[in-house]
């Protein structure tokens, strides 16, 4: 079966109605509503979801430029703590804003009346430290009630926030909080994960002489073992504690930068992409809003890290602008045992989740049994990000749980999925991502920029603005245009491929750049590639990607070695990795080759390599090859035991 089999065979899934329970009038009539709005101007849908806000200062134009230099609400003040915790402390104080579990099995609970007093307390311990408007705060932690109020007393007083991933080691931990210019960060002493406490401020400490503009480091307690604080370090607990005057709201223009989220380009150095304050705020509301058809009677688990962007747009951001629900779950989802995901569920009466892929490849590996013993009656919705979702996996779901499947595509630099079937209201296909969402146009480009028809692959682009979208590169502007608007003049790329089917929807099919996703954490090769060749033996490395059932995608990395023996060497650099960047981009396998497969120039073609590591030979085109011979030498040692 050649290529456009293949992909006639992913694209050709039939409509999978709603059932008339699952289907919400009030979506049905709203959505309809949002379309006809965007239908006559897109900024007049923009203009309705900015009527579902708390302005500051009303604003006097919805947008202003064209992609690559535009601008959202001119003249308009806004908060998004105000909007986010504020306004729903002030109407529902008693509703629940998060319900938390630690994989320990510790629970708490913030009502949004709590939520709103811990938030304003600790925005006044940051400004005491010093923190103004504009500095960046560095937030290092799991999924920890902390998160939440430590992000938006941030967003309370003007400070930009970034949040770093808490499986991230000491040199990626020392990197971005330098790249950053972070003044302060926040960080658990540890985290639980798989039983057993992860250090963090033990990391953090390392990464501390590497952090010059570091000023302040707020611990938050998690093991409650009283750890031991020393020179710049400050108790959470008594920070918040000592400031019960609490701290004021902080007018913001919407254009301004509201928190920075390094993502890995197909270049090693990592990019700090900068999203707006109303921007961001606005289109996670709708995002939210449309992705989960929220409700007052709600609670809704976003399964997913705090380090990845998906939990900021749907939980801290959008979920709470929403007025929801949140649960929020610290540590592994199948810790101390496969059950862990179905016991959540029942706990806390889980209405609606959203997850990576991953999530429910794991849970279809577990087995029908063991959903058969968790029916879950409450559970009436999952939504999926992050990677994309196969057909058999959604198929499953589907069937097994009992529920729709919402899959829907975004991206770190697009600040929200923009293109999914719209919950309670429209039907579904196994595998594809629905339809655009109002306020947002793409087309699927060749490489020359001009557009393809329904049923053939191409290059996925934005052709006009939209508020979620990244601003800039962070101290790098000029990359930000490089990097997005320059392959195809007047349009964002993607740098993702996609076709659209007879009927309109949307089918990405992955990355055509060199980054992978790992359990929907995005990861650039060249990032680990960096790593793997610091190897005191490793003289060359080339990193690809692999499809696995669980993760999605997990990373292969091939070496040279210099003279010697190559014994330890795999593991070795698998210790490397890990210790580096993190768990997360350890290498599945490292293969120790003789040679690699290079073009006349001298560029590694790791395109072949991945090729031979998935068929056992070269399939694509070989003809800028050098040394036909080099692949014979890559494929003997793909044969050699792991």
């Amino acid at each position: 079966m050649d290529d456009r089999d293949t992909l006639g065979a992913l694209i050709s899934a039939p409509l999978l109605p709603l059932r008339p329970e699952q289907r919400s009038e009030r979506y049905t009539a709203e959505i309809a509503h949002a379309r006809a709005l965007h239908d006559a101007d897109p900024d007049d849908y923009w203009a309705w979801v900015a009527e579902q806000h708390r302005w500051l200062r009303p604003y006097d134009t919805v947008r202003t430029g064209e992609l690559g230099d535009f601008r959202y609400f001119d003249g308009g003040l806004i908060n998004v703590a105000d909007n986010c915790v504020d306004r729903w402390a002030e109407s529902t104080p008693d509703r629940r804003a998060v319900v938390w579990e630690g994989e320990p099995g510790d629970t708490r609970t913030l009502t949004y009346a709590e939520l709103a007093d811990e938030v304003s307390r600790l925005g006044a311990g940051l400004t005491a430290l010093g923190v103004g408007k504009g500095d960046v705060v560095a937030i290092y932690m799991p999924n920890l009630v902390e998160a939440f109020t430590a992000i938006h007393a941030c967003n309370r007083i003007g400070a930009i926030y970034t949040v770093l991933f808490s499986g991230f080691g000491r040199d990626a931990v020392a990197s971005r909080l330098a790249s950053a210019r972070a003044s302060v960060v926040v960080v658990a002493d540890a985290i639980y994960r798989r039983g057993k406490p992860v250090p963090l401020l033990e990391t953090l400490r390392a990464a501390r002489s590497d952090a010059p503009t570091l000023r302040h480091t707020v611990v938050v307690d998690r093991t409650g073992t009283g750890v031991e604080l020393t020179g710049d370090e400050t108790s959470y607990a008594e920070l918040v504690d000592a400031h019960p005057e609490g701290s004021e709201v902080v007018p913001l223009d919407p254009n301004e930068p509201a928190f920075l989220i390094f993502t890995s380009g197909t270049e090693s150095r990592p990019k700090g992409v900068v999203h707006s304050v109303g921007g961001f705020l606005l289109g996670t509301w709708a995002n939210a809003h449309w992705q989960a058809a929220l409700t007052d009677d709600d609670v809704y688990w976003v399964a997913a890290d705090v380090g990845w962007l998906t939990f900021p747009i749907q939980a801290v951001i959008g979920g709470l602008a929403n007025g929801a629900t949140i649960a929020c779950y610290e540590g592994a989802l199948d810790t101390p045992g496969p059950s862990r995901f179905y016991d959540v569920c029942e706990r806390h009466g889980i209405t609606k989740v959203l997850c990576a892929p991953t999530v429910l490849r794991m849970l279809r590996k577990f087995g029908d049994d063991l959903a058969a013993e968790h029916p879950l009656p409450a559970l009436e919705l999952i939504t999926v990000q992050g990677e994309p979702l196969d057909g058999e996996t959604f198929t499953w779901a589907t069937q097994t749980l009992g529920v729709p499947v919402v899959n829907a595509y975004g991206q770190t630099e697009t600040g929200s999925t923009w293109t999914y079937p719209v919950a309670g209201v429209d039907d579904l296909k196994a595998g594809s991502a629905g339809t655009t969402l109002p306020g947002h146009a793409y087309a699927v480009l060749d490489d020359e920029g001009r557009p393809v028809p329904a049923g053939v692959k191409g290059n996925l682009v934005m052709t006009r603005p939209f508020p979620t979208l990244a601003r800039t590169v962070w101290d790098d502007h000029d990359r930000y245009l490089s990097t997005y608007f320059s392959r195809f003049p007047g349009n964002y790329a993607t740098n993702d491929e996609a076709v659209v089917d007879a009927d309109g929807h949307l089918w990405v099919l992955g990355r055509a750049d060199d980054v992978i996703n790992v359990a929907a954490h995005r990861l650039s090769t060249m990032e680990i590639e960096a790593v793997v060749g610091s190897h005191p033996r490793v003289v060359e490395a080339a990193v690809v990607g692999i499809p696995d059932e669980t993760k999605g995608t997990v990373p292969v990395a091939f070496v040279t070695v210099s003279a010697g023996s190559a014994d330890g060497v795999p593991d070795e650099v698998k210790k490397l990795v890990g210790d580096t960047i993190g768990g997360i981009a350890r290498p599945d396998r490292v293969i120790v080759t003789g040679a690699m497969p290079k073009t006349r120039t001298g560029k590694i073609m790791r395109r072949l390599m991945r090729e031979v590591l998935l068929h056992g030979e070269a399939r694509s085109d070989t003809s800028a090859l050098e040394d036909p011979s080099s692949l014979e030498v890559v494929a003997a040692a793909v044969r050699e035991p792991a």
